[in-house]
């Protein structure tokens, strides 16, 4: 079984990172959807995922976002991260999600798929995939922050905060920042 999940689906900046995770081996005790862990119990566990899974990340930046849409934006990632994992090694794709991104995928639409809501608490791997996604943005919002000190990225990692709000209204837009949403959108309007 392949589970898939993502994590920035709604941020106002940053990319969308979905995984596709395969187990290899004995998956680690303790999974569960990411958000219901905290910071310290992700750390810990990526590692053990990283050891007793295959994982495929797909990645999608701000502009190919803007460009596409959302909708479209999460099938290109789903595409992505299954192009990295091999998937015609798996019998079945779960996808955490009441929209099955994955039968919408060409190149895989012969794979038995379906999405399920809340599967990032019904299925191990499925919690793989959020911890390990997780993770992977987080790091990578935090090495954002330091290209683009003062927006608190490390924090809210490109989520709508009144922290996030606060700094774009006093340091502006950047390339990280998804223009076709709407707060960053209504920021671009108000400035011009």
């Amino acid at each position: 079984m392949i589970g898939i999940d993502e994590v920035g689906r709604g941020c106002w900046a940053g990319p969308l990172l979905i995984v596709a995770a395969r187990p290899k081996a004995d998956l680690p005790v303790g999974l569960k959807d990411s958000k219901k862990l905290s910071a310290k119990q992700r750390e810990k566990l990526y590692p053990l995922i990283i050891e007793s899974c295959d994982l495929g990340e797909g990645w999608v930046g701000p502009e190919e976002i803007d460009s596409v849409g959302l909708a479209q934006a999460m099938i290109l990632g789903v595409q992505r991260a299954l192009d990295n994992i091999d998937p015609s090694k798996a019998e079945e794709v779960i996808m955490d999600g009441d929209i099955n991104y994955v039968s919408k995928i060409p190149a895989h639409g012969s794979l038995n798929s379906r999405a399920v809501i809340k599967a990032d608490d019904e299925y191990p791997i499925v919690s793989a995939a959020s911890i390990y996604a997780k993770v992977k943005r987080d790091e990578y919002m935090s090495k954002a922050s330091l290209e683009f000190p003062g927006y608190g990225f490390e924090k809210h990692v490109g989520y709508g905060t009144s922290q996030h709000l606060q700094a774009m209204q006093a340091l502006g837009v950047v390339k990280l920042h998804r223009l076709s949403f709407k707060p960053v959108k209504q920021m671009l309007i108000n400035r011009v």
